[in-house]
């Protein structure tokens, strides 16, 4: 069964380089543009790996994580967070909401791949 992942970002051209980075690998990926539909479509599709921008129409991907961490059951949901801005305050704000892993725009299509592994609990 191929692993699941789903993305929430609202840049396209970056929601299909990750969908071919993933499905190359061998995953599924659902993806969505906001926020404000995401927590119900998490709590739909229970994927694997969550990738989640920081900065969504609608709702940010910092609120919709710490509501996520919040509820038993989405609280171990593996969350990488995308930001264009890779500030260590932005890294910090991810961190304390509980993000797991934390990237900046632009990222190197190897370690994007190889962190996505890594928190799907794979070498």
């Amino acid at each position: 069964m191929a692993r699941h992942a789903m993305l929430i970002e609202d840049e396209p051209n970056i929601t299909e380089a990750i969908r071919f980075l993933l499905t190359r690998d061998g995953w599924q990926v659902t993806a969505l543009a906001d926020g404000l539909t995401a927590e119900a479509a998490l709590r739909d599709a229970r994927p694997d790996l969550l990738i989640l921008d920081t900065m969504l129409p609608g709702r940010s991907g910092l609120e919709i994580l710490v509501s996520l961490r919040a509820d038993p059951a989405t609280a171990d949901l593996p969350v990488m967070m995308l930001t264009a801005r890779g500030q260590g305050r932005d890294r910090e704000a991810a961190e304390r909401a509980g993000a797991d892993f934390f990237m900046a725009k632009p990222f190197s299509n190897a370690e994007f791949v190889a962190a996505a592994r890594a928190l799907a609990g794979e070498a």
